[in-house]
């Protein structure tokens, strides 16, 4: 078992005996940072293993085995989908343009996209995420506005009216935006509340809608709607996507991009 497995088990082991914990006091015991146990926790509840609920984790006894087993080798299935998400990050950081204003959301698909920034072109970025800010400070071509605000630890993400506002008054030639659920009837979804203002913002700020969004994420629905598939130009995939939705998309004039 190697180090993320040891961590995936102590993970559970930790949720299972107590029933939850907040994502801070699970880095402090298995002595590591919080996005390395976001990073695991979004493997187990990929696997329906626990819930993560606001900056805490419930342990879901109806995801384990039927003899109580907490030990899984989650290894591939985590390295296929972030394979996955590095591939639409890098499609999508490919469609940037000098001189342009682009603004990329907060989610884990999105931070690809900021760590293939192109390097040596001029653009601005219009960011609220801890990680996708210092990817684009790496790159002394990038100009950066940040919409600041309270800081979420589950998400990296900053939110506040002020910041809201920040993204109301600029305008972007492109908004790369991410989505936890995609539903063609249900629309767009993701599992905060506070995202979804933000989220608004950023549709109604620019001018080409990209969404992320890996094929896994079609056909789930998260609690919080933030927009309609109708109002994206264009969504970056991966192959992995099923062509009822591909069909679905055609319909509504929205060009599909499978990395």
């Amino acid at each position: 078992m190697d180090a993320r497995d040891h961590r995936l088990t102590g993970l559970l082991d930790v949720l299972r005996f107590e029933n939850g914990a907040t994502i801070s006091d699970l880095a402090a015991r298995l002595g590591v940072s919080a996005m390395t146990v976001r990073r695991d926790l979004s493997i187990l509840e990929r696997q329906k293993l626990v819930r993560i609920l606001h900056g805490s984790v419930i342990f879901n006894p109806a995801g384990t085995t039927g003899d109580g087993k907490t030990e899984y080798s989650l290894s591939a299935a985590e390295t296929r989908h972030a394979e996955e998400k590095r591939r639409i990050g890098r499609a999508a950081a490919s469609l940037i343009k000098a001189d342009e204003v682009i603004l990329i959301d907060t989610g884990t698909t999105t931070q690809y996209v900021a760590e293939f920034l192109p390097i040596g072109v001029h653009f601005t970025v219009i960011c609220y995420n801890l990680n996708i800010l210092l990817e684009a400070t790496k790159l002394k071509d990038v100009e950066i506005l940040f919409a600041g605000g309270y800081y979420h630890d589950n998400t990296a993400m900053f939110v506040s009216p002020e910041g809201i506002q920040l993204v109301r008054n600029n305008r972007a030639g492109t908004a790369f935006v991410s989505a936890a659920g995609v539903s063609p009837r249900l629309g767009l979804t993701c599992a905060n509340a506070y995202e979804t203002e933000t989220k608004r913002a950023a549709i109604g700020s620019s001018l080409h809608k990209v969404l992320l969004a890996d094929s896994s994420k079609f056909g789930r629905v998260q609690p919080y709607h933030f927009a309609d598939l109708s109002e994206f130009d264009t969504i970056i995939t991966d192959t992995g996507i099923d062509e009822r939705y591909r069909k679905e998309l055609r319909k509504m004039g929205v060009e599909v991009i499978e990395a």
